[in-house]
C-alpha cells in the first residue's frame, strides 16, 4: 500500500510552506499567486492527496457530520425523508450518518450514545412509535452536548426542538373525505400505541362527531405501522359492516389491500379507502390511493433549518428556547373513494 500523501510532501515539491499549502487546499484566504495556487492543486491531485478530516476536526472542533435516527429505513416515507435530509446536509458541506432503530425504544438511546461518541455536530431524531417508553431516550438526549431536533414525532413530554405535521388535522381530513362521499360506517386502522396514531384517531373521531355520528369502538382496529400487522388486523374489518376505511399509514393500507385482494375484494368497489403519507407506489396497487400527504421536502427543510441554526448558536455559546414547529398535511384525492348513494 502506498504511503499517505501529506501536506509536507506537496509543500516540498512546490517549494512553499506547509501553511501556504494548507490554506490553498482548504480554500482559506491567503496572499498566494494564482500560479502557485494552480501548482499546489495540481500536485495534490497528481499525488492523490486526501484531506485528513479527523485532524481538521481537532482544530475546528467540528466533525462536519450530522446523525439521523429513523424507526424503519425500509418504509418508503422514512427512506424518502432520509434521502432529502442527506441531500440538505451535503449541500451544507456535512455528511449524514443514518441509523435505524427498528422502531424499538430500547435502541433509540443506544443510537444516540453511538452517534454522540462518533462526534456528530448535531442529531435528527425520529423516535420509535411507543412514546410511553421514551424515558431512556429522553435521558440520553439530555446528556449529550450537541443540538438535536425531534423530527416527525415528539419525544414523550420532553421540551425540545420538534418539527412535525399536525396528525390530528390529517386524521380529520381523511375521515371528512369519506363522510363527504356519503359513508357513515367508517373503520379506522390505527397504531394507538403511538402518539401520532392517537392524534390521527382523534381527528377521525372529531370528524364523525361533527356529523352527529357516534364513534363505534368495533370500527377502531389497532395495529402497528407494519404491513403484516395491518394484514392481521384487516381480518377483523371483514367482520364489520364498514363501507369505508381510514388507514393511518401507507404500510397499514398496503397490509389491508393484501388481505382484501386475497378475498377477491377491490377498492373502491367493496371498500372506499383513504391512506396516510401519500408515499405508496401507485404502480403496486390499483386504483391509486387517496391519501393524506405529509410533504417530505417541507419537513426535511424545516428540520434542517432548525438544526443548523442551533448548531450556529452552540458555537456562539447561546442556545435559544425550544421551538415547536407544526406543519399542515393536505388531502391528495386519487381513485380509491367511491360515492355512496
Amino acid at each position: 500500500m502506498a504511503e499517505k500523501v501529506t501536506l509536507r510532501d506537496i509543500a516540498q515539491e512546490v517549494g512553499l510552506s506547509t501553511t501556504a499549502v494548507s490554506l490553498v487546499l482548504n480554500d482559506r484566504p491567503c496572499k498566494i499567486s494564482e500560479e502557485s495556487r494552480r501548482r499546489i492543486k495540481e500536485v495534490a491531485r497528481r499525488k492523490g492527496y486526501i484531506p485528513n478530516q479527523i485532524a481538521r476536526s481537532l482544530v475546528t472542533r467540528r466533525s462536519q457530520t450530522v446523525g439521523l435516527i429513523v424507526p424503519n429505513i425500509e418504509s418508503r416515507y422514512f427512506s424518502s425523508l432520509a434521502r432529502r435530509l442527506e441531500l440538505g446536509c451535503r449541500e451544507r458541506g456535512y455528511a449524514l450518518l443514518i441509523t435505524n432503530s427498528d422502531d424499538l425504544a430500547e435502541n433509540d438511546a443506544k443510537l444516540v450514545a453511538m452517534l454522540a461518541n462518533r462526534g456528530v455536530d448535531g442529531m435528527l431524531v425520529v423516535a420509535s412509535s411507543r412514546d410511553e417508553e421514551a424515558a431512556a431516550l429522553t435521558s440520553a438526549l439530555e446528556g449529550i452536548p450537541m443540538p438535536f431536533v425531534a423530527v416527525d414525532r415528539s419525544i414523550g413530554r420532553m421540551a425540545c426542538d420538534c418539527v412535525s405535521f399536525d396528525s390530528e388535522a390529517g386524521g380529520y381530513l381523511a375521515c371528512r373525505c369519506l363522510l363527504d362521499a356519503g359513508h357513515e360506517r367508517i373503520a379506522c386502522l390505527v397504531n394507538v400505541a403511538s402518539n401520532t396514531g392517537r392524534e390521527r384517531l382523534a381527528g377521525y373521531e372529531r370528524a364523525l362527531r361533527e356529523r352527529g355520528l357516534e364513534v363505534d369502538p368495533a370500527l377502531v382496529l389497532s395495529c402497528d405501522y407494519y404491513i403484516p400487522d395491518a394484514y392481521e388486523a384487516a381480518a377483523a374489518l371483514l367482520r364489520t359492516d364498514a363501507t369505508a376505511v381510514f388507514a393511518s399509514s401507507d404500510n397499514i393500507a398496503l397490509g389491508l389491500l393484501k388481505r382484501l385482494y386475497e378475498q377477491g375484494m377491490r377498492v373502491p368497489r367493496d371498500y372506499s379507502l383513504v391512506s396516510y403519507d401519500n408515499s405508496a407506489a401507485d404502480l403496486l396497487f390499483e386504483p391509486a390511493l387517496t391519501s393524506i400527504e405529509q410533504n417530505v421536502d417541507e419537513l426535511a427543510s424545516a428540520a434542517l433549518e432548525v438544526l443548523f441554526r442551533r448548531m450556529g448558536e452552540r458555537e456562539c455559546g447561546e442556545l435559544g428556547a425550544p421551538e415547536r414547529r407544526t406543519l399542515m398535511p393536505r388531502l391528495v384525492v386519487k381513485d380509491s373513494v367511491s360515492t355512496r348513494r
